[in-house]
This record gives structure tokens, C-alpha cells and sequence, in this order.
């Protein structure tokens, strides 16, 4: 999960599943669109989401790597 702000909402962090982001439009402010056709207000820019989703990828695929799969790859 990915941590942003909707807008109006700056003290209020809101956890979003990454997986879901189809699409970022920012004019001025950003407009989130999920899979489920939800659509969210945020005060990051596109660039500082892209970042996060980064990341929290990078992270996913590091504690996979800890728990294992270094060596699987290893053997092969």
C-alpha cells in the first residue's frame, strides 16, 4: 500500500492499493482513477506517486528476495 492525501484532507493519510491505479491526470490537481472506476483527489503530484509505487515495489520484491528467493535464483 502506498500512503497520499486527498485533497482537503491533508492530516488524513489514506492507504491505497498501487495495483489498482490505472491512470493519473493532473490538472491542476491530481485525479487517481482505480480499476473499480473510483476515482480520488490528491494532493501529491503524479510524479511523487509514480515514486511511491516505486518504492513500494522495490520493497515487495526485496522482502521476497529475503525470504528465499535469492536462492532459487541462485541454484538456477
Amino acid at each position: 500500500m502506498i500512503t497520499v492525501h486527498r485533497i482537503g484532507h491533508q492530516h488524513e493519510p489514506l492507504a491505497v492499493n498501487p495495483d489498482l491505479i490505472v491512470s493519473m491526470e493532473a490538472h491542476p490537481d491530481t485525479v487517481v482513477t482505480f480499476a473499480t472506476g473510483m476515482r480520488i483527489v490528491i494532493s501529491e503530484t503524479p510524479d511523487e506517486v509514480a515514486e511511491a509505487v516505486r518504492k513500494w515495489r522495490a520493497s515487495v520484491l526485496a522482502a521476497g528476495l529475503e525470504l528465499g528467493g535469492v536462492r532459487a535464483l541462485a541454484v538456477r
